[in-house]
């Protein structure tokens, strides 16, 4: 008996050792360790203010982040720009290309926040944090009417769709994965004691897509957030969305576990603002107001829509093929300068969509400033014109930003600036942190009184502003808009 007891003791050990092994690991308090946030980055509001640079996930959709005549727009994006301003940080923005890695990428620190309005869960508090919620919100059914319904009587399409959740016994809904949607479809499954059978969507396509995808018959239900499927279902008039599928929920940011001072300081930012005016504006844009969205809908310069910034694409197009520049870019300057309107005006007296002065116009046989041909030919000769006086810098990007700097105060305030670069030590040939800071000392006595200065006084702040906003834009455009081989 006794090598059998031998035996019996061997196996019960390794069973229990086994068993051990696969319990989670536990912290000095007896709690276990989370290996996802325990392997996330370390990087706090400590590091993100010495960098100077709030990174963003956000996505690229109806309500979140897109571009409308040539200007970037969206309740995410007018929040989260709002609270980097206030934390006098730079924005940059990430677009999310795939919903199901969005935890992913913020636990390994790309990017500090994921400013787009997510439903707060107990099983994505396992992975990550939630800020205060940006406002409430319910899930809702999206269902298509009869093709007919507008001649249907009021009893017959009620009977044509569902109005009871239970109704869903045995049918299918389509969602994406990795979303509270597909939470609420297996608790909704459980609660009525019944299956509901699930159809996983791409992660790739925003909540108006998979509603257009219902309309077109192509699926037969979705859930919605309620106020994202109002704004979309209103030029949606196919869709029903009555049927609520949830209680109220919090919708809210996210944030890394370990970024506690980050996401102390955006809940605090966040209670201070949501009962501002301007708050509510915003949300009201984005969520309440049906008349601009079907507005932005019907226009062919929505981003969602139709790869064009303006009317004057095709003028712009021609004309940076001159500069050797994106045609991109030149949009972004002449926005700029007159938000693509060809009758604009400044207090300066310049005019048209590339914003030339009188005298200019003069010297380049420009007849007529409202002219949108005439005002982008005069206005890239006279950018080609300021490009060629900078011929000693050989990197292209910072040419450019002279060349803009000089469109806009004036080719000897920038010179003048160059020649103080040099007196401090500064590389005349380099626009960051170099001329662009001897442009913003030429505001004061000290510095433009100096007998080397010959153009004297320069409001410093507006070119520099100027560069910099048109690059910033730029970017934008880049994210929205594909060059036509990018297309093909």
């Amino acid at each position: 008996m006794k090598p059998f007891r031998f035996v019996v003791l061997l196996v019960c050990f390794v069973l229990l050792t086994s068993c051990r092994w696969g319990e989670p690991d536990i912290d000095e308090f007896g709690n276990p360790i989370n290996p996802v946030v325990a392997n996330s980055s370390n990087r706090d509001l400590e590091e993100i203010k010495k960098e100077g640079v709030l990174r963003a996930l956000i996505v690229y959709s109806s309500t979140s982040y897109f571009l409308y005549r040539g200007q970037p727009m969206g309740f995410e994006y007018e929040l989260i720009k709002w609270l980097a301003e206030d934390l006098n940080l730079k924005l940059e923005l990430i677009i999310s290309e795939d919903l199901d890695t969005q935890f992913e990428v913020l636990n390994r620190g790309d990017v500090d926040i994921i400013a787009q309005g997510m439903t707060v869960t107990n099983q994505r508090k396992w992975e990550v944090d939630f800020t205060q919620y940006l406002y409430l919100t319910k899930q809702v059914l999206v269902q298509k009417k009869p093709d007919n319904y507008l001649k249907l009587s009021w009893k017959s399409l009620e009977k044509a769709l569902i109005d009871d959740a239970i109704e869903l016994i045995n049918d299918t809904v389509s969602v994406r994965k990795n979303t509270s949607y597909y939470e609420r479809i297996q608790s909704l499954s459980n609660e009525i004691g019944g299956n509901i059978y699930i159809d996983t969507l791409s992660s790739k396509l925003s909540d108006g897509e998979i509603m257009d995808l219902v309309a077109q018959g192509k699926i037969k239900y979705t859930i919605v957030d309620e106020n994202v499927a109002k704004i979309n279902a209103s030029n949606l008039p196919i869709l029903d969305i009555d049927v609520p599928i949830s209680f109220s929920q919090r919708i809210a940011w996210v944030t890394r576990k370990k970024a506690k001072n980050l996401t102390k300081i955006v809940n605090e930012w966040i209670l201070k603002n949501r009962k501002k005016k301007q708050y509510n504006v915003i949300y009201n844009k984005y969520f309440k107001n049906k008349y601009s969205y079907k507005k932005r809908e019907r226009s062919d310069y929505y981003s969602l829509k139709n790869n064009q910034i303006s009317k004057y694409d095709n003028l712009i197009k021609a004309y940076a093929q001159k500069l050797n520049w994106d045609w991109r870019l030149l949009a972004a300057l002449i926005f700029q300068e007159s938000h693509f309107d060809p009758k604009a005006n400044s207090w300066a007296g310049a005019k048209g969509l590339m914003q030339v002065m009188p005298s200019t116009a003069e010297e380049l046989k420009i007849k007529d400033l409202s002219d949108p041909r005439e005002s982008i030919r005069g206005g890239t000769t006279y950018l080609k014109q300021m490009y060629n006086q900078f011929e000693s810098i050989t990197d292209s990007i910072t040419r450019i930003k002279f060349a803009m700097a000089a469109y806009n105060c004036g080719l000897g305030h920038v010179m003048d600036a160059q020649r103080l670069a040099k007196e401090n030590k500064l590389n005349p040939s380099e626009w960051e942190s170099n001329v662009d800071k001897m442009l913003l000392a030429l505001r004061f006595p000290a510095n433009f009184r100096k007998p080397f200065i010959k153009y004297g006084y320069v409001r410093g702040t507006e070119p520099v502003n100027y560069v910099n906003e048109i690059f910033q834009r730029y970017e934008q455009y880049q994210q929205f808009i594909k060059l036509d081989e990018e297309l093909k």
